[in-house]
């Protein structure tokens, strides 16, 4: 079952993503909550948490889980990375409607964020371009 699992997402690639990820997205999570214990607004905390582990998420997911370190994909990833700001904003939003603790709130977001970073990475960022084909 959990070896299916993995395969679907991609086997190793998906455990090295998770790797790279837990170190970010905790790295991301204490920025984010030393900005809001210092009285900074959520969006701004946020914003805080997503720069500050913004380099670091690019050479370690494109080193490490998708072997690709081109640049070139880093338009790609700087507007994948803007869209999950947006979501993460958006749903910290509407947690708040029940929960109004914004760290607790973040706190929840963290795993589903993972997983929606990790498929528009691989589908939009760090893709297999397909070889040209010869006639």
């Amino acid at each position: 079952m959990i070896d299916a699992t993995l395969q679907t997402l991609g086997g190793k690639r998906f455990l090295r993503f998770l790797i790279a990820g837990a170190i970010n997205s905790i790295f991301g999570f204490l920025v984010y909550t030393v900005a809001i214990l210092l009285g900074g607004q959520v969006w701004l905390a946020l914003l805080a948490g997503l720069v500050c582990g913004a380099v670091f998420n690019f050479f370690s997911t494109g080193a490490y889980v998708f072997r690709d370190l081109g640049l070139s994909r880093a338009p790609r990833f700087l507007v994948c990375y803007l869209l999950i700001y947006f979501l993460n904003l958006k749903l910290i939003d509407w947690l708040s409607l029940w929960i109004t603790d914004p760290i607790i709130a973040q706190a929840i977001l963290v795993g589903p964020m993972a997983i929606v970073s990790y498929v528009l990475m691989s589908r939009f960022v760090f893709f297999k371009r397909p070889a040209p084909q010869r006639e």
